[in-house]
């Protein structure tokens, strides 16, 4: 009789065929101590000050004290016009940059990802404003927006069109500040729709040819349904840099003329630089709890949409 040779490593490979599946891993700790770094950090930098929010939104605070007044501070943060005023613009810029930015790079990711001449180099133009600082861009933009001395007027004084106050005009400013912000960030937009675009397999193009497809039906029939992912992609990032933009209206407007450009970001600001530290921690918490019962909703809604295209 044959008796086989038996080694410690087929000992322990034996041992290991034998082991429930998955038990040496539950054993080891490795995983967990893997982890726990990256947990530490996101706990202190993100989890406790978060909670701590929570907190000193309800107090009148100080950094060497703290009072404790219930829901005062939100009760004050919406019963004060230029507050409110604050709020809905914030939503109304959310909505204007992102519609703009979904429309303009879906059309720009069509137009860089065709044979067309110099696409190399007008890409790079497209994605040069995503590099550039937004508080840069607010300076220059505020400079070339002046009513009376900027580029921007007199280009359309040469043509005979009086330009109008686009950053002083009540009326226009909040939408002068959102252009250019969509005009910073399309690039970006472009570049995941580009990329969107480019993963749809050739094969749905041809389909769509032989059956006889015009552009319109390509577009409507393959290009948007198989890019959706990078709509609801784009629509999500969007949203949430329309909701917690600062420092391109700080850097063009600081929240006028008046109230009217402010958001709630710019708000907060305000109220801290008086010294209202509590109300503007109210004012980071509605703005951190409206962003999540946009978000959350939406991206749900979108992988739904996505799930149907």
């Amino acid at each position: 009789m044959r008796v086989a040779a038996t080694t410690p490593a087929t000992s322990r490979a034996r041992r290991s065929a034998s082991a429930p599946h998955g038990a040496s891993r539950r054993h080891s700790p490795y995983p967990g101590w893997f982890y726990l770094p990256a947990a530490i950090v996101y706990g202190a930098l993100f989890i406790v000050p978060t909670l701590l929010s929570f907190y000193f939104a309800l107090t009148r605070w100080t950094i060497f004290d703290s009072q404790f007044i219930g829901l005062e501070n939100f009760t004050q943060f919406f019963s004060e016009p230029a507050l409110t005023r604050g709020f809905v613009n914030t939503f109304v810029y959310a909505v204007i940059t992102s519609t703009a930015k979904v429309v303009l790079g879906l059309g720009l990711g069509m137009l860089l990802t065709s044979r067309i001449l110099g696409r190399g180099y007008l890409r790079a133009v497209v994605f040069f404003p995503v590099l550039v600082s937004s508080v840069g861009v607010g300076i220059t933009f505020q400079v070339l927006m002046n009513p009376t001395k900027g580029a921007i007027n007199a280009a359309l004084a040469v043509i005979g069109i009086d330009g109008p106050g686009w950053l002083t005009n009540p009326d226009l400013a909040l939408f002068s500040v959102a252009m250019v912000d969509v005009w910073k960030g399309v690039g970006l937009a472009t570049l995941i729709y580009m990329a969107g675009i480019v993963s749809i397999p050739k094969e749905y193009y041809e389909a769509a040819r032989v059956d006889g497809a015009g552009s319109w039906t390509l577009f409507r029939n393959v290009i948007f349904p198989l890019s959706w992912p990078a709509t609801s992609t784009v629509i999500t990032l969007s949203l949430i840099g329309g909701l917690r933009s600062f420092d391109l209206i700080w850097a063009m407007t600081r929240g006028g003329p008046g109230f009217t450009s402010d958001v709630i970001a710019s708000v907060i600001y305000k109220q801290y630089q008086a010294g209202f530290y509590g109300l503007s921690t109210a004012g980071n918490v509605i703005l951190f709890l409206a962003v999540i019962a946009i978000v959350f909703p939406l991206t749900r809604f979108l992988a739904r949409k996505e799930v149907e295209l």
